[in-house]
């Protein structure tokens, strides 16, 4: 294996053990736990749709934006506005490091998720919601999970 190989490997296997990917009932489990089930006036099952389009469920998400921002976790929050990383400066309104979104642990990316609902656009933040989620029937998103 050559040495770009090798580095491939590492990088892979060095993020790779850091996030979850979330089925999406265990998701809809975590977010009921926490507090997220009508936080808003959003349900359950707008959390989850919203996740799986952002992010497919993945705690380890990350996405490059045209403005340089980065989204990160399983709710791509921005680094513009919302948590800190090194590569743009950022408001840090959830008082974040952006890196922190991309573990397992969820806690931090739904409190912040919680901060972004609280502001005047609500869920209309993300463009995936609005593209996929809003005014849709949403129930096969929370269906037959036993919440």
């Amino acid at each position: 294996m050559g040495v770009l190989g090798l580095v491939t490997l590492l990088a892979c296997l060095s993020t790779g053990g850091r996030g979850k990917i979330f089925t999406r009932c265990e998701l809809a489990q975590e977010l009921q736990e926490n507090g997220m089930d009508g936080y808003e006036g959003y349900s359950l099952a707008n959390w989850v749709c919203l996740a799986f389009y952002e992010s497919g469920f993945d705690t380890a998400a990350v996405g490059a934006n045209a403005d340089g921002s980065t989204d990160y976790g399983i709710f791509q929050i921005n680094s513009g506005w919302w948590c800190q990383d090194a590569q743009s400066p950022s408001e840090n309104l959830c008082h974040v490091r952006c890196q922190d979104l991309l573990n397992p642990d969820i806690k931090d990316d739904i409190n912040c998720a919680k901060r972004v609902v609280q502001d005047p656009q609500g869920m209309e933040a993300w463009d995936d919601w609005k593209n996929h989620c809003e005014k849709q029937d949403l129930t096969e998103w929370i269906e037959s999970c036993n919440l």
